[in-house]
């Protein structure tokens, strides 16, 4: 069996607060929620499903009562959006006024880009630059 390069990709991860990850990816980035689902039976997670309808891909973001693990962002947890052009100041402030915070990524992201924490610690970069001047 072969993977279709066209596949859907979904991106998992924690959180302890899912109404601040919502506020930030959802009035900040602008995101739309794709999915909604509470874990009523034991062992489920509350369930948040953010991205753009037709991108190949989204968030989804497991809390709630029955989460058993918790974030545990690393400086280099990145997720990078590759923006071809500048990074649109109010864009910026609005990610700072969803939650995030404004953070530098070290000498290469912050040439290319700006990063900013979401409320959980994970970093989201906005890069200038496309995914084919990428490297």
């Amino acid at each position: 069996m072969t993977i279709d390069p066209k596949a859907h990709l979904r991106l998992a991860r924690p959180t302890r607060d899912p109404a601040a990850i919502e506020r930030f990816y959802v009035s900040g980035l602008g995101l739309e929620v794709l999915y909604r689902g509470a874990g009523n039976a034991p062992g489920e997670h509350d369930l948040l499903m953010l991205g753009w309808p037709g991108a190949g891909w989204h968030l989804e973001i497991v809390g709630g009562a029955n989460l058993t693990v918790r974030p545990s962002p690393t400086a280099e947890d990145l997720l990078v959006l590759y923006l071809s052009g500048p990074v649109d100041d109010t864009l910026v402030a609005r990610l700072e006024a969803a939650g995030g915070r404004r953070v530098s990524q070290g000498p290469y992201w912050d040439r290319w880009g700006v990063t900013v924490e979401d409320p959980d610690g994970y970093r989201l970069v906005l890069s200038t630059r496309s995914w084919g001047n990428a490297g």
